[in-house]
């Protein structure tokens, strides 16, 4: 199994794939290579990848919290964030950086603070105070909420909020951005792709996974090879095996080309 990273690893900077991948994700479905797209992305932002799934159409979307058949566009399978838990992890983040804001991501679309940055046109609802974000639509569980504040160091940020968490969630990053993404305890990108690969028969010295920031790290320290793309975060280029080009010079196509060419060989 290949299992990749989208934002920063497959997609170019210009959040597009390139022909040339297209053509290896092709390749590898061909050769008997299954690719699951693994990424912090919500369902409403994998059109760019859409047309150019495997044969079982599924992806892992929101740093692990749902497994999504894109084709049919239904959720197979959530590993939601306790309200709870969100609500006490939002309230240690303000003590501790009052400037701090949120917005809440959940199956059913996203909402944020009136303070939190409009990164996201497609808000559902009007701003409102992250108790009332989590308080409303409750029969639609809650994938991640997200963590934002406008002048912290982003690694000293995550840093800080990983203290204040403990094991009550999961806390990662995957933008440039002091911006936090926070899970269930036990919810990762790792833990969701491997379920999916025992229900299939991989095992984790099967899987080559890709990945270019510290949400990936889980999934791959997992993962039996690991790469990390030349732009990669430093922690990502020290955890993995090994390396390969950037997302902008197609690294992820080059490694599935080689894989594809050893097995056609084989």
């Amino acid at each position: 199994m290949i299992a990749t990273d989208l934002d920063g690893t497959l997609l170019r900077s210009d959040r597009t794939v390139s022909p040339r991948t297209v053509a290896a994700l092709a390749a590898a479905e061909r050769a008997g290579v299954e690719v699951f797209f693994v990424t912090g992305r919500p369902l409403r932002w994998m059109g760019v990848v859409a047309e150019h799934l495997a044969g079982h159409g599924l992806a892992i979307l929101a740093n692990g919290a749902g497994v999504y058949d894109l084709r049919a566009g239904t959720l197979i399978e959530a590993f939601p964030l306790p309200e709870a838990d969100a609500l006490a992890i939002a309230h240690a983040l303000r003590a501790a950086h009052p400037e701090t804001t949120f917005a809440v991501e959940r199956v059913g679309g996203f909402r944020r603070e009136p303070a939190y940055p409009e990164f996201e046109p497609d808000s559902t609802g009007a701003p409102s105070p992250v108790g009332e974000l989590l308080a409303a639509d409750r029969d639609q569980p809650v994938l991640k909420l997200l963590a934002h504040h406008p002048s912290a160091a982003p690694d000293e940020f995550l840093a800080h909020a990983l203290a204040l968490a403990g094991d009550r969630v999961e806390v990662t990053r995957s933008s440039p951005s002091a911006l936090l993404e926070i899970s269930g305890a036990g919810v990762s990108k790792a833990t969701t792709l491997a379920k999916c690969c025992a229900e299939r028969g991989i095992t984790a010295s099967e899987v080559a996974a890709f990945g270019d920031m510290p949400n990936d790290l889980a999934m791959l320290s997992w993962a039996g090879t690991s790469y990390a793309v030349a732009n990669a975060h430093p922690h990502v280029r020290a955890a993995t095996t090994h390396r390969t080009a950037s997302n902008d010079e197609d690294g992820v196509a080059q490694v599935i080309e080689r894989i594809v060419a050893a097995r056609t060989t084989a």
